[in-house]
C-alpha cells in the first residue's frame, strides 16, 4: 500500500463514529475539482505502513474505527490484506470508493472487511468520462450501484456540487440512476487546493439552491441531506 496522509481523529468522516483516516495515493480518475491532487498526482509524501499500524496499535479502545480514502484505494492490489491488517485490531473500517472496481468492493465485504462504504456519483453516467476526465467503465460504475442498493452493506452515495458542472436536470437524472437508494449526500464544492487551478473560479449552488436539489433528490432515494 502507498499511503500519502493520515488525520488522527475525525468526527465526521464515519457517521456515528470516532475514527482515523487514512489516505492512499494514486486514483484513476482525474477529477479537476478534486482536493487532493497530490494523492492523484502522486507526489504525497509517503506514510511508512508500519508506522501507520504502530499508531493505530496505541488507539485501540480509542477510536471506532478507520476511514480508507483516497486518491482511490480499491486500485491498491493488496487493499484487502491492508484493510484485513485494521481489522485484526478490531476496528470498524468505512470505505470511499469512486466505484469502478465492483468485484473488489464485493469480494472486501463477503470476507467481512468492510462495514461501511461511501461512494462518490460524480455525475450522470452519460457524462462521466467528460466529468472525470478519464475514460470510464459505465458499466462498473452502475454494477456497483446496483450491488450498493441491494443491502449487502451499509452505504452512502454522495455527489460534490459544482454549479456550472451539474444542473438540475441531471440531478434528476442521477435520482434515476441511484432510485431507491438509502442515503444520499450533496457535498459543497469548496474552492480550495484542487487538481485543476482554473476550478477555483467555480461556484457551488446557494443554500436555498442546494434545498430544492435535495427535494429532487428525495423523489428518489429515502434520505438525502446536505454536507
Amino acid at each position: 500500500m502507498k499511503l500519502g496522509g493520515l488525520q488522527q481523529c475525525s468526527l465526521i468522516d464515519y457517521p456515528g463514529h470516532i475514527c482515523a483516516v487514512v489516505f492512499t495515493i494514486g486514483c484513476n480518475f482525474h477529477c479537476p475539482y478534486c482536493h487532493n491532487p497530490e494523492l492523484v498526482n502522486e507526489t504525497a509524501e509517503e506514510i511508512d505502513v508500519e508506522e501507520f499500524f504502530s499508531f493505530l496499535k496505541k488507539r485501540v479502545g480509542l477510536l471506532d474505527g478507520v476511514t480508507v480514502t483516497g486518491g482511490e484505494p480499491t486500485v491498491h492490489t493488496d487493499l484487502l490484506q491492508f484493510i484485513g491488517r485494521i481489522k485484526e485490531l478490531g476496528f470498524k473500517v468505512k470505505l470511499d470508493s469512486n466505484g469502478t472496481n465492483p468485484d473488489m468492493l464485493k469480494e472486501a465485504v463477503a470476507a467481512n472487511l468492510i462495514d461501511y462504504i461511501a461512494m462518490d456519483i460524480k455525475s450522470p453516467l452519460a457524462r462521466y468520462s467528460e466529468t472525470v476526465a478519464r475514460p470510464t467503465d459505465v458499466a462498473s460504475i452502475k454494477a456497483s450501484i446496483d450491488w450498493l442498493r441491494s443491502g449487502t452493506v451499509p452505504y452512502e452515495f454522495r455527489t460534490t456540487v459544482i454549479k456550472s458542472f451539474l444542473s438540475t436536470d441531471d440531478f434528476h437524472i442521477i435520482g434515476q440512476e441511484i432510485a431507491g437508494a438509502k442515503n444520499y449526500y450533496l457535498q459543497k464544492f469548496i474552492p480550495t487546493k484542487l487538481l485543476n487551478p482554473s476550478f477555483l473560479k467555480k461556484t457551488t449552488y446557494s443554500d436555498d439552491e442546494f434545498v430544492t436539489i435535495a427535494e429532487i433528490m428525495k423523489q428518489y432515494v429515502e434520505t438525502c441531506q446536505i454536507r
